[in-house]
């Protein structure tokens, strides 16, 4: 059982970590970090914008890192923020956003095809099922708390 938590907790560990190079060095060129990537990915998808409470539902962040991460882009010009408080805006890719979002998105797919290439759609399927399933309990626990 501990060996099985162990090899999960590795695993998972080594994906984070070796996604979160490949995210900083594609980064580096708009003067970003890595966890920009996920906003911008995110973003692209909404062409008439996003309120930053969606925004931390879809990226799993809180309001705190949405709105640090949105000031940067901002101050980047990569995003307009029009209407309301920080957290209430309307956040908008500008064009030069979007430029970047399209790069992101093409590296990331590159990346997924390179990486995932000799999985098959079946074992794909499960393998987002299980760590979805995973993920839930995870989530049930650490709310609740590990039983007594």
């Amino acid at each position: 059982m501990v060996e099985r938590f162990e090899r999960f907790s590795y695993v998972i560990s080594e994906i984070s970590k070796y996604w979160h190079k490949i995210a900083a060095d594609e980064m580096e060129k708009y003067g970003l970090k890595g966890t920009h990537a996920v906003y911008l990915i995110t973003m692209y998808q909404y062409d008439e914008g996003i309120h930053a409470a969606r925004l931390c539902e879809l990226c799993g962040k809180d309001k705190s890192d949405v709105s640090r991460m949105m000031s940067i882009m901002e101050k980047k010009g990569l995003i307009t923020k029009t209407g309301g408080s920080s957290y209430r805006a309307l956040l908008k890719l500008t064009d030069e956003g979007r430029s970047a979002a399209e790069h992101v998105r093409d590296r990331a797919k590159l990346a997924v095809d390179l990486t995932g290439g000799d999985i098959t759609d079946e074992h794909r399927r499960i393998l987002y099922e299980t760590l979805e399933l995973i993920a839930d309990n995870l989530r049930v626990l650490s709310e609740s708390g590990l039983p007594k």
